[in-house]
């Protein structure tokens, strides 16, 4: 049978904002005007500043290349390159345009490590070159073009609308001005005018134009410094892919070194518990076997006794041990069910509240690693915390659309509190495992308790 849906409900027209005319983007034009003229007044002293700097010590640094020291001045003149495109990226605040997003400074994978690489990892990040080129050439030359024409829309644009007040204290020599010129040049206009109305009039008149325009030409400006700074200085596409691997590297090496933890550990108990439990065993089905030989039926009986009560106890941490192994329930009926079954089994009360929807949102491996982890809570809170109930939550955070991202673990119990992830211990071992499925585990343990333990997990490699 084939599911139908009933259409969704038309939605009315959103009214039209109010100020959102010609007039409103003006108004908002304006606000950002001098936010604007303050960015390209001061990128311009950043950009001469830049250009000297980076300039002389680059091209020292490649003169000097023939010797050890010119490429610590090439890496150095590249991080201070970093800096000012830094201090550029932070003055376009001040436009109210959007905020650029940070590169991707460091492409090296976690095992990039020593002197060389270190030093030169500037050389190898094309970021850094891009900076310097920003800094040393494309940005001198914009800002020098932008403060002039800033300096311009704002002499001519103020000075012209309080020139009637100014320029009555600036010297005239033998009292003539150019306002003469101009009337005589244009009688039909300014006939019987003086010179120094026909100023104050044209003076004024470049004051109303150059101030009306100033909104828009300091703002096209202000978009053209941003547009450059987005495109060189800000985040690139590959930046994306790059910490992509890297966040799978370092999440890769969290799981082996969680996983090499874990079997140490596994060998361990494996060797102290049920190893000594089954020599024991060994030792006692040896004697016992001597003792019926010589007809001596209350030791063998006595022996067989001991021998049943060791293999049962060797059984028991047996499938203690195996908490830690995914169970068939797991594989059989989902993680939803083996969850169950492991609170069902705890000696403590648990409160469960699992998202039915888990099974189908979440992979063998992500739900293995889940089932560990909550196992691992729980017979810590059975052990060190003095708890007497549990709260186990397991939900999925979803799109607006309806997707689940994230899956949420929730172990709290009503213990004493106190825990914290220490470096050998088995808490870091849970931050590995999960750090291993590049999530995080949150632990909230004040002394007197509560103890609340979270961990969150990306699903279908959201980061």
């Amino acid at each position: 049978m084939t599911a139908t849906t009933e259409p969704a409900p038309l939605q009315p027209i959103a009214a039209r904002p109010a100020g959102a005319g010609f007039w409103g983007s003006y108004g908002r034009a304006w606000a950002r005007t001098p936010g604007s003229a303050l960015y390209l007044l001061a990128v311009f002293v950043l950009a001469m500043i830049s250009v000297s700097l980076l300039a002389s010590l680059f091209w020292t640094g490649v003169g000097l290349l023939i010797i050890f020291v010119g490429l610590p001045l090439v890496v150095l003149s590249l991080l201070i390159a970093r800096g000012f495109g830094v201090a550029d990226r932070f003055l376009l605040l001040l436009t109210g345009l959007p905020e650029i997003a940070e590169p991707e400074w460091n492409r090296d994978t976690p095992d990039a490590t020593g002197f060389w690489m270190t030093l030169t990892r500037p050389i190898r990040n094309a970021h850094y070159w891009v900076y310097l080129v920003h800094g040393m050439i494309v940005s001198p030359i914009i800002s020098t073009i932008s403060f002039v024409l800033t300096v311009v829309w704002l002499s001519v644009g103020l000075g012209g609308l309080t020139y009637w007040f100014w320029g009555v204290f600036l010297p005239r020599g033998d009292g003539g001005a150019w306002g003469h010129y101009v009337a005589d040049a244009l009688p039909w206009l300014f006939g019987g005018w003086s010179g120094w109305a026909v100023e104050v009039a044209l003076y004024l008149i470049a004051g109303i134009v150059f101030t009306i325009t100033m909104p828009w030409v300091l703002g096209g400006l202000a978009r053209g410094h941003h547009a450059v700074a987005r495109g060189m200085l800000g985040r690139w596409s590959s930046d994306e892919l790059a910490a992509e691997v890297r966040a799978e590297a370092a999440a890769r090496g969290a799981a082996v070194h969680a996983e090499d933890v874990a079997l140490r550990r596994l060998e361990r108990d494996i060797h102290d518990g049920p190893q000594q439990r089954l020599v024991r065993l060994q030792m006692d089905l040896a004697a016992l076997e001597r003792r019926a030989a010589a007809g001596d039926t209350d030791a063998a009986a006595e022996l067989a006794r001991d021998a049943r009560g060791h293999a049962k106890a060797a059984l028991d941490e047996l499938r203690a041990l195996s908490s830690g192994v995914a169970p068939p329930l797991l594989q059989d009926r989902g993680l939803a069910a083996a969850l169950d079954a492991l609170a069902t089994g705890s000696p403590l009360w648990v409160q469960v509240e699992v998202d039915p929807a888990i099974d189908r949102a979440v992979s063998q491996e992500v739900a293995r690693t889940v089932y560990f982890v909550v196992a691992e809570l729980m017979t810590n809170a059975v052990k060190h915390s003095g708890a007497t109930g549990v709260t186990l939550r397991v939900t999925l955070r979803r799109t607006p659309a309806g997707a689940p991202t994230h899956l949420d673990i929730w172990v709290v119990d009503n213990g004493r509190g106190g825990a914290a992830i220490t470096s050998g211990h088995g808490l870091e071992g849970l931050r590995e495992r999960v750090a291993g499925l590049r999530g995080v585990l949150v632990v909230t343990s004040p002394v007197g308790g509560p103890t609340s333990v979270g961990a969150h997990i990306p699903l279908g490699g959201t980061p």
